[in-house]
């Protein structure tokens, strides 16, 4: 976590802020991580995960391409995981309507 914080650090233009939005895993909360000053976290609430459009990304990919799979190895859930992710990423409009709840905005 600590080496994905420092990327995400360097690449925050100048004079910028970044906010990461995380959920409460315990290495998204150890007291062991040092936060760049460029960078904030922010803690989605414990046991939500439906308020996390990463889990509902997953989600998505377990149950349209990765459910029900045997997998012979880690070269096989290699090629498998890019496989997956380059069909989603051929599929922007999915990831919209997976990433948008429509009863978390408020209509303005």
């Amino acid at each position: 976590m600590q080496l994905h914080i420092e990327e995400i650090s360097r690449c925050v233009a100048r004079g910028a802020h970044a906010v990461v939005l995380l959920d409460r895993a315990g290495w998204h909360t150890t007291p062991r991580l040092r936060m760049p000053r460029n960078v904030s976290l922010i803690f989605l609430p414990s046991r939500a995960p439906e308020l996390n459009p990463v889990e509902n990304i997953w989600q998505f990919l377990r149950a349209n391409w990765l459910s029900n799979t045997v997998f012979d190895g880690i070269k096989h859930i290699i090629d498998a995981a890019c496989s997956v992710w380059n069909n989603l990423a051929a599929m922007p409009q999915t990831i919209r309507s997976i990433g948008l709840r429509t009863w978390a905005h408020t209509g303005r």
